[in-house]
């Protein structure tokens, strides 16, 4: 990643003008899981996470239900409020996160661009077809110009992907687009956004059971899981004067340990992402190291690193090539809740799910 990644509905106004800013990574493809490295793959188990808080309802829709076409419908957005008047035609998924969960959810024929494309390994094999058949507004982030040319009315977005950089949320409501920001930090935040999306396409219960089995197939793997040690996960995205890891307030902190581990640094939670030093690393002492896949650096130019670096060389996981890795967009907040979950658990705990590919070399 090419470092820095920030993080974003009960009024009658057709669109919102409040802003929300980010700082834009860079990644792309590169195939590979170096030899030694545990590739994380899903398992088979069904899935649940954390039930929804009393604070945390479902967000409030204005008029009639959806299904006898009312519209407006006003919902709250990590602190701002998004009117939608109408059912969207032409949608911009800005993120393979939030792309692939439109067409998880059957919606991908309304989008007319994506971008980010270069964080992606690839749709899941389920999805190939239908992502692949829509058009890259950008490969890399979204330019300015190309949201603002593409005659777009809604655009679901990574927090980052609409930002001061480029075209910000005001700027976009300018020219007729509605902006529903994807930031969840919790379960019942992701939750909350499909069950959003779900009303303003006019599919809810599709919305509610894809939630519904997310839940499950999480619960199915800590039922699994339990009475197993915790294992010390240390989240490799790159190396450069020190590891550039995720928080404790990161969305893939939390999958971390839904999956039975812990993020080494789960005690820092200012900011998503942190750049922590190689001697605290060490210090800290993880069990295993889990890796970034995406385009630049690859996964064996990492391992490299590793290896090659005087401070982490000297941890015992390092030493026992116990590392792991996950494509970057599975570890962001959108369809691949469950399957995160499941592949790392995979990964940490190879005995108790029994499959040889995601054991670590000893």
């Amino acid at each position: 990643m090419k470092r820095e990644i920030c993080l974003l509905l009960s009024g009658a106004m057709l669109l919102s003008l409040l802003t929300a800013c980010g700082s834009s990574t860079g990644t792309t493809d590169s195939d590979a899981a170096a030899a030694g490295t545990t590739s994380i793959s899903a398992i088979d188990t069904s899935e649940a996470g954390a039930e929804r808080t009393d604070d945390q309802e479902e967000a409030t829709v204005s008029g009639q239900d959806l299904d006898d076409g009312a519209y407006p419908m006003t919902f709250e957005n990590y602190g701002r409020e998004v009117t939608v008047t109408g059912k969207p035609e032409k949608v911009l998924t800005l993120g393979p996160n939030c792309t692939e969960l439109f067409a998880a959810l059957g919606l991908a024929d309304h989008v007319i661009g994506r971008s980010l494309v270069n964080h992606s390994r690839g749709p899941l094999d389920e999805y190939v077809e239908v992502i692949n058949a829509i058009p890259e507004l950008n490969h890399a982030s979204v330019t300015r110009e190309a949201i603002i040319s593409s005659g777009a009315d809604f655009i679901y977005a990574l927090d980052w992907e609409i930002s001061e950089t480029g075209c910000n949320i005001e700027e976009a409501a300018q020219y007729g687009m509605t902006v529903y920001v994807n930031s969840a930090v919790t379960l019942d935040e992701q939750y909350q956004e499909i069950r959003d999306l779900g009303k303003i396409f006019g599919i809810e219960d599709v919305a509610g059971q894809y939630v519904a089995d997310q839940q499950s197939r999480i619960e199915a793997v800590q039922e699994a899981i339990a009475g197993q040690e915790p294992v010390t996960v240390l989240v490799y995205d790159s190396g450069n004067n020190g590891v550039f890891t995720c928080s404790g307030s990161n969305f893939e902190s939390l999958l971390v340990g839904l999956a039975g581990g812990r993020n080494l640094f789960d005690d820092l939670t200012d900011r998503q992402w942190v750049t922590v030093s190689y001697e605290e690393v060490l210090a800290r002492n993880p069990d295993v190291i889990l890796i970034h896949d995406y385009d630049s650096p690859s996964v064996e130019e990492k391992i490299a690193e590793i290896k090659n670096n005087p401070t982490l060389a000297q941890l015992e996981c390092v030493q026992k090539e116990r590392f792991a890795t996950i494509t970057l967009e599975s570890v962001l907040p959108g369809n691949r809740m469950a399957y995160a979950v499941e592949s790392m658990a995979a990964a940490f705990y190879p005995g108790v799910f029994d499959n040889e590919t995601n054991e670590f070399e000893e």
